[in-house]
């Protein structure tokens, strides 16, 4: 019986740049989590920006690592960049705890599902745009779930910037049947 030859696998080319959104969220309107990413070579623009968000903190909008927990960074090298103006110090440790580690564990989870390349963990970076909602000022927050919305939709978002979603024939076939819910809620006087 021949030997089969091996597959060669092909050869990962440049990731340059990215971009990918979702949105996950459980009953509770705080449990909302909407991420927006940035995923490029971190020898390219992506990488430039990381350094430059590191090195130019802006007061209420603190550029952070996604870590599992102190002193554990994940790969590839993803920076958090709050889209509310933080003044709390509660926000602050809900955002630089709980969403912090979701964030760490999502982008894990997208090396896992092979959304991110392993052989490249090293050489990607990845910026994301955080959305906590600062209901979770007065609410009663169920942690866990306000984990998982933000760890899936991390996820979801790198799923869709690796992949091109939605791509534009999808885009262009759908364009008059969707409609963004807060048009709609200011066409239903809700706004």
């Amino acid at each position: 019986m021949a030997k089969k030859k091996p597959t060669k696998k092909k050869p990962i080319g440049r990731i340059v740049l990215r971009t990918g959104e979702a949105l996950v969220e459980a009953e509770p309107s705080w449990s909302a989590a909407e991420p927006e990413v940035v995923i490029g070579e971190l020898d390219g623009p992506v990488g430039y920006a990381i350094a430059n968000l590191m090195g130019n903190q802006t007061q209420g909008h603190s550029h952070v690592y996604a870590l599992l927990n102190c002193d554990v960074q994940v790969r590839p090298v993803t920076v958090m960049v709050s889209k509310v103006t933080v003044t709390k110090s509660k926000y602050t440790n809900i955002l630089m705890g709980t969403v912090q580690a979701a964030i760490a564990n999502g982008v894990l989870d997208a090396v896992r599902a092979g959304d991110i390349p392993k052989a490249k963990v090293d050489d990607l970076g990845i910026i994301v745009s955080v959305w906590l909602d600062p209901g979770v000022l007065t609410a009663e927050v169920d942690f866990q779930t306000l984990f998982d919305t933000h760890r899936a939709a991390t996820a979801k978002a790198i799923h869709k910037a690796m992949n091109h979603e939605p791509g534009i024939d999808w885009l262009l076939a759908n364009q008059d049947e969707v409609t963004h819910c807060f048009h709609q809620m200011a066409i239903d006087g809700a706004i």
